[in-house]
């Protein structure tokens, strides 16, 4: 078949005479019976494009003239087909990831990342500026919600966790946002961020919020530097006392123990020799008062036997008319120290 000059069909013929003109020419049963067949194959095609299969991680969500219909678990499906119904597949398990204060340019090796610093820079509480660069992880928890609720799931999200990030730095001191408490930074602003998307009712179930890199602005990172020295040597002066603390501790308890049992034991022993000094003296009293000259004579020769036994003694010869020499025998000199002998 070839086309006229005028880019119609030959003999300026519309296509529904030709098609006419071709039907009179076929036999009669064939002319009935073609259009019928032709009709049932395209039936059977277009059934056959509602059939769909859902992925184990995934739930097939079904509209209906583009209107929510039903939901379908995992499995072989089949749906009325375009345009009556189309469905829609998201993965209910995959965790996703957003990015705030930063975007990932390529993923490497190495991988490069670009800051954005209208997302990043946050005021804390004692009025010091951070640059916060954080991600978000996320499933799908209402599939329904997460596709009609919200026109974009992710920036949404995003926009979310920079409002709670905000609030929950603008709670905090400098110190605890890159420090001391970056943990429970992490977890209010996982919880603030969660409520914020249930109360909008966008189907998103967050799983973590995570500190890539908190850092001062680069103007004052050298006195943020410092500040972080001084901190660390605080720490190893401490941790340094508290190894000296550890090691003096059991050393002094260990001798005001002893010193403590040594005093007991003299208390102990003074304690006995005076109960013993005592008895002794009723003992020796009880003596007396049956025989008090015998036992007087008896301590007063006891006393100088104790007493003579401390000095020196002299022994000499007494003789009448002597010319004034007295004659000495020196057993002193012989005697051991610590005492004479008589």
């Amino acid at each position: 078949m070839s086309w006229d000059g005028n880019g119609g069909f030959p003999g300026g013929k519309d296509p529904q005479e030709l098609w006419s003109e071709f039907r009179k020419r076929m036999p009669p049963w064939l002319s009935k019976g073609l259009l019928g067949g032709v009709l049932a194959v395209a039936a059977l095609v277009w059934a056959a494009t509602g059939f769909y299969i859902v992925n184990p991680d995934e739930v097939g969500v079904v509209m209906r003239f583009g209107r929510y219909a039903y939901t379908t678990t995992a499995g072989p499906h089949w749906h009325l087909p375009y345009p009556v119904e189309t469905v829609l597949r998201p993965k209910v398990t995959k965790v996703q990831r957003t990015e705030v204060g930063f975007r990932t340019i390529t993923v490497g090796p190495p991988a490069r990342y670009q800051s954005v610093p209208a997302e990043a820079l946050m005021l804390t509480g004692d009025e010091n500026i951070v640059s916060c660069e954080f991600i978000v992880q996320y499933r799908i928890r209402d599939p329904v919600a997460y596709l009609f609720r919200v026109s974009d799931p992710d920036d949404a999200v995003r926009a979310a966790a920079e409002a709670a990030m905000r609030e929950v730095v603008g709670r905090h001191t400098v110190d605890d946002v890159l420090t001391e408490r970056k943990d429970d930074v992490q977890r209010e602003a996982r919880d603030l961020l969660q409520s914020i998307l249930t109360a909008y009712n966008t189907g998103v179930q967050v799983d973590n919020v995570k500190l890539q890199d908190v850092v001062p602005p680069e103007q004052v990172i050298e006195a943020f530097l410092d500040v972080a020295s001084a901190r660390e040597d605080r720490e190893r002066l401490k941790n340094e006392a508290e190894a000296y603390a550890n090691d003096i501790l059991p050393k002094a308890r260990g001798q005001a123990k002893k010193l403590v049992n040594e005093a007991a034991a003299y208390r102990e022993t003074k304690v006995k020799r005076a109960q013993g000094d005592a008895a002794r003296f009723d003992a020796l009293w009880a003596e007396y008062q049956q025989a008090k000259d015998v036992t007087r004579k008896r301590l007063y020769m006891e006393a100088m036997s104790d007493v003579l036994t401390k000095v020196r003694i002299v022994l000499s010869e007494g003789r009448s008319g002597s010319s004034g020499v007295l004659p000495v025998l020196p057993l002193g000199a012989f005697a051991p120290e610590g005492g004479q002998k008589r």
